[in-house]
């Protein structure tokens, strides 16, 4: 895979860069628009196809929070077409990596020394690659370690990556009002907290060990003394990143098994920690040759404050969701209805909400769960498309619910997918046991 020599690190380059892209993507139009009046049945399949590659590609080089975010869309399998899907979701870990001189270059920076000169070895090629970081292969004492770098100028970029990708999100997802920024602060502050290594290996070594007593759950060892702001040293754990496994298994018990063990790992960490893995995608998990599943990335950890988790979780239960008088009592806790809206509003906003909830939180109302169930995910499917194709919906404010809706429904709707590729069954109360 070819490497980068250099990641451009002020506003005027980053800028620049997404500013070439659009040029790119505005000819992609030109072209489709000539195509369609020549030919009126030509589709957008290509287009989105020209236009989702040459996205990531000007993404991939600028890597960072505006990378991260394309990484975070390509979760949304329902809501973008689907080369934008195929393509984004290369962020998960699959960019092209720093070359060895900027490798070095950057970790002298950041730890006072060369690699060389802290680790017996040191792979100065790549292993993995993804938006804020990469990760080496190194060696020392006899023990194989992997080293996580975190890319030159990611952490100072933040805010203004999110400020160039903000107009595009606004569109997307419909935010309208003052209101919008809450939930663009909610993001650039996980961003920021991604960049923090130091508060990474915290938060591992915190939920590793309490998660430790779930059965075929792994997790790698931290090093403090190796790790810093900006690099992060752990054990290097042997396996295959969750989506190969899903593509080569055949074995149904070895995809229940760990299917249970992320199943548990989420509500433990939810129900018991208040705390939550809040990036449950393929790259962050690997499964090993005795088929245990091994969490190896803790940067994105989202708290769940009490005030959010009770109304929230009192909404999973079937006889709260079809009680209307405590339905509205959560609907405004969790700041979806408010008391300024219409009788219209009102009415709109509850109905879509009974409606998404009375799905989405089906698995919670069984004892066992099949996700490989295609009759769940058409009805997702079904629902999203109505939704995204509402008139009414779209001249209303888009602005609704509190703002740990935006990583707590990430979460759990990466963990559906992961769980989906899986094909797996699960017991739904099975984590009470490890309480």
């Amino acid at each position: 895979m070819k490497t980068i020599d250099k990641i451009p690190t002020s506003k005027l380059g980053r800028t620049t860069e997404l500013v070439k892209t659009g040029v790119r993507v505005g000819g992609n139009y030109l072209k489709y628009y000539s195509k369609k009046a020549i030919n009126p049945n030509t589709t957008k399949e290509q287009l989105n196809e020209e236009n989702a590659a040459d996205i990531y590609d000007g993404l991939k080089n600028l890597k960072g929070s505006a990378l991260k975010v394309a990484q975070m869309l390509s979760m949304e399998k329902s809501l973008l077409p689907n080369a934008y899907v195929e393509k984004f979701s290369l962020a998960q870990f699959s960019v092209p990596p720093l070359s060895a001189p900027l490798v070095r270059k950057t970790f002298k920076k950041y730890h006072g020394q060369y690699p060389e000169e802290l680790y017996d070895t040191f792979a100065t090629q790549s292993v993995n690659a993804a938006s804020i970081g990469q990760v080496h292969k190194a060696i020392k004492d006899g023990k194989n370690l992997a080293v996580k770098i975190q890319y030159p100028g990611v952490a100072n970029s933040i805010s203004s990556d999110l400020a160039m990708v903000k107009p595009i999100a606004i569109r997307m997802f419909n935010l309208k009002g003052k209101d919008s920024e809450k939930y663009f602060k909610e993001v650039e502050g996980k961003l920021l907290e991604e960049t923090d290594y130091i508060l990474e290996v915290k938060q591992s070594k915190e939920i590793t060990e309490a998660c430790s007593v779930i059965p075929n759950l792994k997790f790698p060892k931290y090093y403090d003394e190796l790790s810093s702001k900006r690099i992060i040293t752990m054990d290097w754990m042997d396996g295959i990143h969750l989506s190969e496994f899903t593509k080569e298994n055949k074995d149904q018990k070895k995809a229940d098994n760990i299917g249970q063990a992320l199943w548990d790992f989420y509500m433990f960490q939810i129900h018991a920690l208040k705390m939550v893995h809040a990036d449950p995608h393929p790259g962050n998990f690997l499964v090993d040759q005795n088929a245990q599943l091994i969490a190896i990335d803790f940067g994105c950890i989202k708290q769940i404050p009490l005030e959010f988790y009770t109304p929230y979780f009192e909404l999973a239960q079937k006889e709260n969701i079809n009680n209307p008088d405590i339905f509205t009592q959560k609907m405004f806790q969790l700041e979806i209805l408010r008391e300024e809206d219409s009788p219209n509003e009102k009415r709109f906003f509850s109905e879509l909400f009974h409606e998404m909830l009375s799905l989405f939180t089906l698995p919670f109302q069984q004892t066992t769960f099949d996700f490989a169930d295609e009759g769940f995910w058409g009805k997702i499917t079904e629902l999203s498309e109505k939704y995204s194709k509402d008139t009414e919906l779209r001249k209303m404010n888009g602005n609704r619910g509190s703002k740990h809706f935006l990583y707590m429904n990430r979460t759990f709707f990466g963990l559906y997918n992961l769980l989906h590729d899986l094909k797996a069954k699960v017991q739904v109360t099975n984590y009470e046991k490890y309480l």
